[in-house]
């Protein structure tokens, strides 16, 4: 399952930067929502456990799910810190450790393998894409506190794949009538190769595709991007755009989100 493999290289790509970050930059505060460094680790470390739970523990993950759900009413950030109190280089270890395990086993899976979540269930393609996008999308976060910019590769496109997937359900979600067709797209890989999707050709999004990633993740703003949005549809779809689960998020306003510089 090529996916597998393409979370691994994303969460690898993260790991390079992150190896030798000296521990007290674990606590600076990135732009989002001020989580720190080891926020972010903790977040995606958490939730890698959980899905593989959900694939070799069944009923245990639905126990740890329930237990989960109360415990995130009083704040998710507490919650997950309580669970996993290794921080820095001690918390850097156990994140790799166990994504690259999942690497190995979820690569030889049936892609159509079906597993519980917090939602309806999906296929174990879904649920390791899920996690690359999450890794991509809170990655992006450190990438911006530490002033690097980060050069994608064709695995993006996984991302870009999810952000099209969504395209009803984030109608659904905001109360709102799924428009009939999905806006065409026309994205440029990091390749240069174009990516096509869509049918409804009043509605365009052309430019690049980790632009178009960093709007349905929500690490950018729109107008902080250089794509060009076509039709009433398509500007409606980016101005809300979300590809992760949960209730409507509000994307970040214009400017909040950027590389660092200085």
């Amino acid at each position: 399952m090529q996916q597998a493999q393409d979370f691994v290289a994303e969460c690898d790509a993260l790991a390079t930067v992150l190896q030798d970050l000296p521990e007290a930059d674990w606590d600076r505060a990135t732009q989002f929502k001020g989580w720190t460094i080891n926020d972010v680790v903790v977040h995606l470390h958490f939730w890698n456990r959980a899905a593989d739970m959900s694939l070799t523990d069944p009923e245990r993950f639905q126990v740890a799910l329930a237990r989960t759900m109360q415990g995130m009413q009083s704040g998710m950030r507490a919650f997950e810190n309580n669970e996993i109190v290794a921080r820095g280089h001690a918390l850097f270890a156990d994140w790799q450790a166990l994504y690259r395990d999942m690497g190995v086993r979820w690569a030889g899976l049936d892609p159509k393998t079906r597993v519980k979540w917090a939602g309806p269930d999906m296929s174990v393609r879904s649920s390791i894409t899920a996690r690359q996008m999450e890794t991509w999308a809170h990655g992006q976060e450190v990438y911006d506190l530490l002033g690097l910019e980060r050069a994608d590769t064709e695995r993006i496109r996984n991302v870009v794949v999810l952000g099209v997937n969504t395209f009803g359900w984030l109608h659904r979600v905001h109360g709102l009538e799924i428009p009939a067709q999905v806006p065409v797209l026309r994205l440029t890989a990091p390749s240069g190769a174009v990516w096509e999707y869509g049918e409804d050709a009043e509605n365009v999004i052309e430019g690049a595709a980790t632009e178009f990633a960093q709007v349905v993740t929500q690490t950018r703003n729109i107008a902080d991007t250089s794509l060009t949005v076509t039709g009433p549809v398509a500007q409606a779809w980016m101005d809300k755009a979300q590809c992760f689960a949960g209730p409507p998020e509000t994307p970040p306003a214009k400017g909040a989100r950027h590389v660092a510089t200085g």
